[in-house]
């Protein structure tokens, strides 16, 4: 529906329109979020990017072609927000200091008991995970966390199956190398 407003038009969603985008948000917000934070380590800029997400997947909708699922769309946009905020001027002249970079960001699908019981496991394995290069990193997440496939990681990172898997085996020996060397060192 569009309404005039002086001499500019805005654009107010339908019922429909506005249900799709709230389940949308229910089903993918916070994984969207997780996924944004992995890149930028920052939890605002992580829910900015993600509201930016829903924002372009809203306004683009009518050229989604439905070849992959809402998912992988959805995700594609986010990392694609992620990979021009990084590549932005702003973040090559900014250097930032004293960041909080392993802070975690609470699912509202677990319980706190949950939460303490997994909290050193879950922390050290993220550091190590976010510690990785890019290109390893977001195999991990998508794969392990996000559960994508390896056709649905080609797609959405613009790469062929057996580049995927390869960085796939690359990226689990420098965790295991990395994991086996941590443990090592805390028992001496």
């Amino acid at each position: 529906m569009i309404h005039k407003q002086s001499s500019q038009s805005i654009y107010e969603p339908g019922e429909q329109e506005t249900q799709r985008i709230e389940k949308w948000i229910d089903e993918y917000g916070h994984d969207l979020k997780w996924l944004a934070y992995s890149y930028v380590k920052d939890y605002a800029l992580a829910e900015d990017i993600t509201q930016e997400t829903f924002i372009k997947a809203y306004q683009k909708y009518d050229t989604f072609k439905k070849e992959s699922s809402l998912k992988t769309w959805l995700y594609k946009i986010t990392i694609n927000l992620c990979k021009d905020h990084l590549k932005s001027s702003y973040v090559r002249r900014v250097v930032k200091k004293g960041a909080d970079l392993f802070r975690s960001i609470p699912s509202p699908r677990e319980t706190p008991e949950e939460l303490v019981m997994q909290k050193d496991e879950d922390e050290a394995l993220l550091s190590h995970v976010l510690h990785l290069e890019d290109i390893y990193r977001e195999i991990i997440i998508l794969y392990y966390f996000e559960e994508f496939d390896i056709k649905d990681l080609s797609h959405v990172l613009n790469i062929s199956p057996n580049t995927v898997k390869t960085r796939l085996r690359r990226a689990r020996q420098l965790l295991q190398e990395r994991l086996t060397a941590e443990g090592s060192s805390s028992i001496e």
